[in-house]
């Protein structure tokens, strides 16, 4: 049994649900809950609320500031749990760093349910347009745990739960 407290991404795009798995997880887990989206500059933000999707340059920036919150969680051994899209591997890789010290949860779903979602939330700068642009940058991952969105935010967070247990983390 690991010591360590892990830090998780819960990943996928945009209405996925990553905020409320996120938050349930990191709950359960005594642990930091972390938007990414909350670690974008300004310009980034403004870009997306326009509706227009952001470039691999316009996330480097975003994905280093969030790679070195990681470090910070891991050095403070306090864990955390990262709601994040990192749909292209190449980000994800930049979020786990050379240690392999991430655990990644991909929530994925078919289309019409993410939209669903999409239409129906309020107040997120996120326009329900840009899930278009997610869907054909997302790389699903190799390395990352498959939790299907039709499923409830707790069975999907007993899974993530059993699966952080299995990888030797103290889940209770």
């Amino acid at each position: 049994m690991s010591d360590h407290k892990p830090i998780v991404v819960v990943m996928g795009v945009t209405g996925a649900g990553k905020t409320t798995v996120g938050r349930a997880l990191a709950a359960r887990l005594g642990i930091p809950f972390f938007d990414a989206d909350d670690f974008h500059p300004p310009a980034n933000l403004k870009k997306m609320r326009a509706g227009d999707p952001l470039t691999d340059a316009d996330r480097q920036p975003w994905l280093l500031a969030l790679r070195s919150a990681i470090d910070d969680w891991l050095l403070a051994q306090e864990g955390g749990v990262l709601a994040c899209s990192a749909l292209k591997q190449q980000y994800r890789e930049t979020l786990e760093g050379p240690r392999g010290d991430v655990t990644f949860f991909y929530l994925n779903g078919p289309p019409s349910v993410l939209r669903s979602r999409l239409e129906a939330r309020e107040g997120h700068f996120m326009p329900s347009s840009l899930l278009q642009s997610q869907l054909e940058t997302l790389e699903p991952p190799s390395n990352a745990l498959f939790l299907d969105i039709q499923r409830s935010p707790e069975a999907l967070v007993d899974l993530a739960l059993g699966y952080l247990g299995e990888l030797g983390f103290r889940v209770d």
